[in-house]
């Protein structure tokens, strides 16, 4: 059950990280811009942070999770702190677009990756 829970809120964090890259995307090249892109943001990272305390809570499980899984899971914070961290920094707003595009696309990246090792191996 609780297996179960993961894989839907992984697929949750898959689905917010790729609405996520579009917006940043749209804002970069368009210069778009979306009054509800930083809840998305916010949301995003915070189903992150309950899908850690579910995968802590599954270590004692006997899946057969690769260790990959849990360094590429652990490795998504870095893009979306990155992420966060741009949106209060001195930068040109053009630079803080463009770079809040690559670091929500890395997330995405890096969350479809540990999705799929859990998929195939859960």
């Amino acid at each position: 059950m609780v297996n179960g829970l993961h894989m839907v809120i992984g697929l949750a964090i898959v689905v917010s990280f790729l609405l996520l890259t579009i917006l940043n995307y749209l804002r970069m090249s368009r210069g778009m811009t979306f009054s509800w892109a930083q809840g998305l943001s916010f949301t995003a990272a915070g189903l992150l942070l309950i899908q850690y305390i579910i995968g802590f809570a599954l270590l004692g499980d006997d899946g057969d999770i690769t260790p990959l899984h849990y360094i590429l899971a652990i490795a998504a914070i870095v893009p979306i702190g990155a992420e966060h961290m741009l949106a209060g920094s001195e930068r040109s707003e053009r630079d803080k677009r463009r770079l809040s595009f690559f670091a929500s696309f890395a997330a995405l990246l890096l969350v479809v990756i540990v999705y799929s090792l859990g998929d195939r191996s859960g």
